[in-house]
């Protein structure tokens, strides 16, 4: 593993909430040219879903395959104990405990947590959303450690840039909801008389 100080150095900080500055797919284009064949190969593994489900099972049923990175295996534990931990919750939320896959991991013990506060206190499945990809965020910046110039940042920012993406649909779709509601507003004003259409000026 080498350092890649000129390929970090150069990249705009990313800030959960604001517009990506490049798309994933061109930030993977660009470091797999940058990067040692062993990192670039890597690249490959990274996804907001990293499970391998089992084809005769549930997803996330089994630990992934090691991937010769402790930053890629730990990313991938953190996801399958949120995702197992989500699934129990809300199979007891809905009393529905036969639907919950397996029994999902206590470790890492923050997963867990966030899991339990999700589906607590988000009020829509949107703010639920919103909500997980901010504790992956956070989750990402602790798991990449204090090596700033090694493969692991590479990979955090690829993650990072890949949750900045749905967050920026996320608000596509809010804008587009508040505008269909706006529109239905006007015309059901419109059709009982309060608004007045097409009047001359």
């Amino acid at each position: 593993m080498g350092s890649y100080y000129y390929l970090i150095a150069q990249l705009p900080s990313l800030v959960y909430g604001q517009s990506a500055p490049m798309s994933s797919a061109a930030f993977r284009d660009l470091a797999k040219n940058l990067l040692n064949g062993e990192d670039s190969a890597l690249l490959d593994l990274l996804s907001l879903d990293p499970g391998e489900p089992d084809k005769s099972g549930p997803a996330y049923g089994e630990s992934a395959a090691p991937a010769g990175c402790g930053f890629i295996d730990r990313w991938r534990e953190w996801e399958r104990a949120l995702r197992l931990n989500l699934a129990r919750t809300r199979a007891q939320r809905l009393r529905r405990e036969s639907d919950a896959p397996v029994e999902p991991p206590v470790h890492p013990a923050d997963a867990a947590a966030v899991a339990l506060k999700a589906g607590a206190t988000a009020e829509s499945p949107l703010e639920a959303e919103i909500f997980l990809d901010k504790a992956r965020w956070n989750a990402i910046e602790y798991l990449e450690g204090i090596d700033y110039f090694s493969r692991n940042t590479i990979y955090a920012y690829l993650l990072k840039l890949l949750i900045l993406e749905r967050y920026g649909a996320f608000k596509e779709e809010v804008g587009f909801a508040e505008y269909k509601s706006l529109y239905a507003s006007i015309l059901e004003r419109a059709q009982s008389g309060e608004l007045p259409v097409g009047e001359p000026k």
